[in-house]
């Protein structure tokens, strides 16, 4: 039951990695076109640079709950790299209750506010040929919170899996997957000499 429960969060978390996929994509040719329209065709568009902050915007807040779903987060590895997976999960579940969960309410809740006044006041931007609707990355903060909590459960039902010894921690890590690169350049550095 709950690695089904894992599986569902899982997927959830991915399609949310989707979104954020598309986005760096379409931030990408945002900035490819204003570039070439700036230095080529000397001409610009205000609402195309600020389309960029607003695509940047969209790619952190949502990847932040993809980016715990694949447990890529900066931390501080000194010790937790050298602990049994089941002490990592008891870190990791009790770093759930303590840290993300409050912090994500707290900042999701106080959010909304400011996306409703936004809404209201129809908020746009302040340079001349900006964009308007100012509101929908506004809303997106409150959004991506709940999404943070929502992929936090799911963290969290990962690393209770872990602990009661369902799954072993032997899932995807991009640290692994970097050092086993460079172990294998290494190697074929070897065979060449």
């Amino acid at each position: 039951m709950l690695l089904k429960l894992e599986k569902a969060f899982d997927k959830f978390a991915d399609y949310i990695g989707i979104i954020t996929g598309i986005s760096m994509v379409l931030m990408i040719l945002n900035v490819f076109y204003d570039v070439i329209m700036r230095y080529f065709f000397k001409a610009g568009s205000i609402a195309m640079q600020e389309m960029e902050w607003h695509l940047f915007s969209v790619i952190i807040l949502l990847g932040v709950a993809y980016t715990l779903k694949e447990d890529g987060h900066v931390r501080v590895d000194l010790i937790y790299d050298r602990l049994a997976s089941k002490k990592k999960a008891m870190i990791n579940m009790v770093g759930v209750f303590l840290f993300i969960l409050p912090i994500a309410f707290l900042v999701g809740i106080a959010s909304i506010d400011n996306a409703y006044a936004a809404f209201l006041s129809g908020e746009q931007s302040g340079d001349p040929g900006g964009l308007t609707n100012r509101w929908i990355v506004k809303a997106l903060i409150p959004l991506s919170f709940l999404l943070l909590v929502i992929t936090s459960i799911g963290f969290f039902i990962k690393n209770l899996n872990i602990y009661l010894g369902l799954k072993s921690d032997d899932s995807y890590n991009m640290k692994t997957e970097i050092e086993d690169m460079k172990r294998d350049t290494l190697a074929k550095k070897g065979e060449e000499k």
